[in-house]
């Protein structure tokens, strides 16, 4: 602000009272002044401790990190549920754990069933007893003995008997 400001907005105004309004401005403007000094002291202070701090990479990279280690988390966590759910369904059925595959109780369940069933059968499909074995000119040995893989496995199907 300017005497010729002050002086085009109260005409009527003594060069005294132009000195008071000019005192108090310049008092506010050096009281601004100082508080913007302030203001860059604590900017300073505020970047030079921002410095000191990781930067954003760092920061990235530690929640990449932990990303990864709460998916292996997860994993593992999924990996004892199954296992002790599967643990769960052999002991009910008083079979091997190892044999189930399931991801559900059900699934699991359903294994150990069809599993139980097999247990249960003799386990190889009935098939119609031949008898006596007949010897028909062959033995065994001179089976195994034939140099050509397709007519020893010929010769096999047909003197089935012999094994």
């Amino acid at each position: 602000m300017k005497r010729t400001d002050i002086t085009a907005l109260f005409p009527d105004a003594t060069d005294e009272q132009i000195d008071k309004i000019m005192n108090l401005n310049g008092a506010d403007i050096n009281k601004a002044k100082g508080d913007l000094d302030a203001l860059k002291e604590q900017l300073t202070a505020a970047q030079a401790k921002l410095a000191e701090h990781p930067k954003e990479d760092a920061l990235k990279e530690a929640t990449d990190k932990l990303a990864a280690l709460q998916e292996e988390l997860d994993k593992r966590n999924h990996a004892d549920a199954l296992r002790t759910m599967r643990g769960k369904v052999a002991a009910e059925n008083k079979i091997p754990a190892a044999l189930l595959t399931g991801e559900t109780e059900e699934a699991c369940a359903e294994q150990a069933k069809a599993i139980l069933a097999f247990a249960k059968s003799n386990g190889y499909p009935s098939v119609r007893d031949g008898g006596e074995p007949q010897n028909h000119g062959i033995t065994k040995a001179e089976i195994l003995a034939i140099p050509n893989e397709r007519e020893r496995l010929k010769a096999i199907r047909e003197h089935i008997e012999l094994f």
